[in-house]
């Protein structure tokens, strides 16, 4: 199963739905799909949807899953990473009021930087990358929280 994930945000990330919905209706997705939708209103008889439901159902979905296509928040990429998913990013862009700004752009580069997870820009073709994420060793994700904390402790101490 492939599982699209679009988070709580307030506006809708329909591109990425069509997307994976076409792909899906040209049978170059085989597995069913599987998507949290959030406030999108794009619905298709080739994604089995649904708006919210809870962390609990989520995690089950995400450890079922044989592939995770997310929108790019941290906590949806660090949650998959930490089950040793294989992840997709597709960042909302504020040009298609998706977000009120690309900070998820921002995240995403630096995920693919550190080649935690596959990026999905929006001229990139879907397809492609995930023949590429059928291929992918998933790596380890190691957190730089310890490097964060170090780096505030420091800069308190020279105050």
């Amino acid at each position: 199963m492939i599982l699209v994930l679009l988070g709580t945000q307030d506006k809708q990330f329909d591109r990425l739905l069509k997307e994976v919905s076409d792909l899906k209706e040209q049978g170059k997705i085989k597995e069913e799909v599987v998507a949290q939708i959030g406030c999108s209103k794009f619905r298709s008889k080739y994604i089995k949807a649904f708006d919210f439901v809870s962390k609990d159902e989520i995690n089950d979905l995400i450890d079922k899953a044989s592939l995770v296509i997310a929108h790019g928040g941290v906590g949806i990429i660090t949650e998959c990473l930490n089950k040793n998913k294989k992840v997709i990013v597709a960042p909302r862009l504020a040009k298609y009021k998706e977000h009120t700004n690309d900070h998820q752009l921002e995240i995403t580069k630096e995920f693919a930087k550190n080649k935690y997870i596959i990026p999905f820009y929006e001229n990139d073709n879907l397809e492609d990358k995930i023949k590429e994420a059928k291929k992918l060793k998933v790596k380890k994700y190691k957190s730089n929280n310890d490097k964060f904390i170090n780096s505030v402790k420091k800069y308190i101490d020279e105050l």
